[in-house]
């Protein structure tokens, strides 16, 4: 080999040995060096979105979800893989520190119409004992009789704003407003104020531990009057002609109007669905069985709840209590409805 031909063969092995160096340097340092060689990377969020993004296709037929196993054992997560809520699912020592560190806000929406105002002082003293203690609270009351709101001592944290709002001689149409005021206050001022939102019934009072457990991208309750039901049973909207309508054959829980809950943004997208929903009713003079709470359900059906909050946040007085339902941190007090609702 000549001597040009060795100088130009040293020198090509010489540019490969340091371009070898590179690559191998680029993997194991390549903050050091002014390139990054390029490596796979998976994107997890994609590949395992949260519960909250999942969107049933119409006409799926699958198995009915259940709360209680063949074996008599409640179940602590719904078939896409959300959790439910009950007592020892949860360890407040580890996630209450976890949560404080996030410093969060939890607006909270209760409606106090007509005579309902009534119910006002036990559902707020019981919930300055039990609600989110030790967080960040924002408590909204809608009510049309302003004057009748108790003057309750709020824990650290927590404070109230009145939203006077019209009256109603319908009973109905009380519960009918609920979806288009919840979305009209998180446009004007949850979006900039909150981190979670909650809407809860005034009829109830607190009775254990409603904590951070609850939090969620999208979090619904399971009705109490229904956990066992099969869901040709179940008292979803049957009439095609509504927006609420859910065919016999499908279905997974019934969910209680009662409570609704989640991240801003994702209860924003459920109350104005429903709203329009409702709209859309109103202008065909169609009422649906239960109202708000109808449309919610059909609003679950096909956009799964991230998380499921068990029978034990939103259990009735008049029932008795069953083996599962180990404690009850919420309750529909018993009432006369002929004294507090304005007709029938």
């Amino acid at each position: 080999m000549k001597p040009l031909q060795k100088v130009n063969y040293y020198l090509l092995v010489l540019a490969g040995l340091s371009f070898a160096g590179l690559i191998y340097l680029g993997y194991t340092s390549s903050s050091s060096i002014g390139f990054k060689v390029p490596r796979p990377c998976f994107n997890i969020a994609k590949k395992y979105p949260e519960s909250a993004g999942l969107r049933l296709p119409e006409g799926l037929s699958y198995n009915q979800s259940s709360v209680v196993g063949p074996d008599g054992k409640v179940a602590h997560v719904t078939p896409w893989l959300a959790p439910i809520v009950w007592e020892g699912t949860f360890d407040p020592t580890l996630i209450d520190p976890v949560y404080k560190q996030q410093n969060i806000t939890i607006a909270t929406t209760v409606f106090a119409l007509g005579k309902y105002t009534v119910f006002l002082k036990d559902f707020m003293e019981s919930a300055e004992q039990n609600y989110f203690v030790g967080f960040h609270v924002h408590y909204y009351i809608f009510t049309d009789h302003p004057e009748e709101v108790p003057d309750v001592k709020l824990g650290q944290g927590h404070q109230l704003t009145v939203m006077t709002v019209g009256s109603s001689n319908r009973w109905q149409e009380m519960t009918l407003r609920r979806m288009e005021r919840l979305e009209k206050l998180i446009e004007s001022r949850l979006v900039n104020e909150a981190d979670y939102v909650f809407s809860l019934d005034v009829d109830s009072k607190f009775y254990a531990r409603w904590g951070v457990e609850t939090l969620g991208r999208l979090v619904g309750a399971i009705h109490p009057g229904y956990f066992k039901t099969q869901r040709e049973h179940l008292p979803y909207e049957r009439r095609p002609e509504s927006q609420a309508f859910i065919p016999y054959s499908d279905g997974d829980y019934y969910y209680g109007g009662a409570v609704l809950g989640g991240a801003v943004k994702d209860v924003y997208e459920v109350a104005k669905t429903c709203r329009e929903q409702l709209d859309i009713d109103a202008a065909k003079s169609i009422e649906a069985a239960w109202q708000e709470e109808s449309h919610l359900n059909k609003y679950f059906l096909y956009n799964k709840p991230s998380k499921l909050l068990s029978p034990e946040y939103l259990w009735q007085a008049h029932l008795p209590q069953p083996k599962e339902v180990k404690i009850i941190r919420s309750c529909h007090v018993i009432k006369n409805y002929a004294a507090v609702r304005p007709n029938p």
